[in-house]
């Protein structure tokens, strides 16, 4: 980004100043040069006309004033006549520092803590902001806003590294540490709460349910390990009787809560509970199949489709604006706001918060922030920055010619008037 567009506000507007300065140049070279000609017209005729002595020691003045100011003015931004007199050209000279004086400035003046402290404290924040976001309007506008912006850094989103972060973050804090003493532990209360009778009572259900809808999966599950030379009448019999007699077992396990085999399930599962988290075999068994579930490439492929599932399910409804996740996050936001500004204890709690957080801003950063304004203006090349400065005050310092003409006459009238009266010749 070049100079001239860091400091021009247009190039109409800078052709505006530039014709501008340009007239206020030219008026005021023609007050010096009418000056001029007035001095050499009454210096001439004088002594033929006395009293053209104070127009002469008027135009005098005057032209010292315009020469003096213009001297000024023009070591603002260059070398008058282009000689290098010692403090002229200031501005293309020190423009870093220069800039150095306004970054301190800022930061003394501006970033104080009192003056940052001072300012918020004079404002409710919170009540304009919560006013404002309670607009529907608003806070639809604030959720499209930061939709856009969101969809933005997740399309900027590097897919590998993403999937490199789930996956460490996964192992971190999923599949390292170990699983067995946590399961036994949760499996303790879930026993002492009773909770695992409805998933014993779901289980026999279900496999109630698949006996009497599969008898001869059941059948050819017993008779097909009796021996070849049983007749198949005596197969049928038996795979009855072992249907019957299993059916009839279920049915008493289910209407007995409790039955031995519900008790010994209970008890199995309480020393399985008791071994996660005491027995180093038991633990270690559990952690190898973890270990096996859980190899490196099923981690990453896991990772890869967290992150595909994520990205585009927060992308589609950030895209739509009627999305439900859209649609509540603006009815949280002008709720909140609604709160904010309805809610003084609230609203004083979050300006308070507002003002500590700027408070450690300001004081963490204020060198930093001002550093900005130095380290731009070192940026910025100093023919053009003179050019643009001058261009935004040159036409107001040329009234300073025009005022130093007028004054230099008025004061040399003064003088010569003055010195005539006190000293007569």
């Amino acid at each position: 980004m070049s100079t001239t567009t860091l400091l021009s506000s247009g190039t109409v507007s800078d052709d505006e100043r530039r014709r501008a300065l340009r007239r206020m140049k030219t008026l005021a070279v023609s007050l010096l040069v009418f000056m001029a000609a007035v001095f050499a017209v009454s210096f001439a005729l004088q002594g033929t006309y006395p009293w053209l002595g104070y127009v002469r020691a008027a135009s005098e003045g005057g032209m010292v004033g315009a020469l003096a100011d213009w001297f000024a003015v023009t070591a603002l931004f260059k070398y008058p006549l282009g000689l290098r007199i010692p403090h002229t050209a200031i501005i293309p000279n020190r423009k870093d520092e220069i800039g150095e004086s306004l970054g301190e400035f800022v930061e003394t003046n501006f970033l104080s803590d009192e003056v940052v402290s001072n300012r918020l404290a004079s404002i409710d924040v919170a009540g304009a902001v919560g006013a404002w976001v309670a607009r529907p309007e608003n806070a639809r506008r604030v959720v499209a806003e930061a939709s856009t912006a969101a969809r933005g850094i997740a399309s900027l989103l590097d897919d590998d590294d993403m999937r490199d972060a789930i996956e460490a973050i996964a192992r971190r804090h999923l599949i390292e540490p170990e699983w067995a003493p946590p399961l036994g532990r949760l499996g303790e209360r879930v026993l002492a709460s009773g909770g695992h009778h409805e998933a014993v009572d779901l289980v026999l259900d279900r496999l109630a349910e698949w006996l009497e809808a599969n008898p001869d999966a059941f059948g050819a599950l017993v008779s097909g390990r009796l021996p070849s030379w049983v007749p198949s009448f005596v197969d049928r019999m038996v795979d009855d009787r072992a249907y019957t007699e299993v059916r009839r077992f279920l049915a008493q396990v289910r209407a007995d809560p409790n039955h031995k085999l519900r008790r010994a399930l209970d008890d199995y599962l309480a020393e399985l509970a008791d071994r996660l988290q005491h027995d180093p075999v038991t633990i270690a068994k559990l952690e190898a199949a973890k270990g096996r579930a859980f190899d490196d490439p099923r981690v990453r492929e896991m990772a890869g489709a967290v992150w595909e599932a994520a990205r585009t399910a927060a992308v589609d409804a950030l895209s739509d604006p009627d999305s439900e996740l859209r649609r509540r996050a603006e009815a949280a936001l002008a709720d909140g706001g609604t709160r904010l500004a309805a809610d003084p204890a609230l609203g004083a709690k979050v300006n308070t918060w507002l003002r500590d957080a700027a408070g450690y801003l300001v004081t963490t950063y204020r060198h930093d922030i001002a550093s900005i304004i130095s380290d731009t203006v070192k940026g910025w090349d100093a023919r053009e920055t003179t050019e643009k400065i001058e261009l935004q005050v040159g036409k107001d310092l040329q009234f300073i010619r025009i005022n130093g003409t007028v004054v230099g006459a008025l004061a040399g009238l003064a003088i010569y008037t003055v010195a005539t009266l006190l000293l007569p010749t």
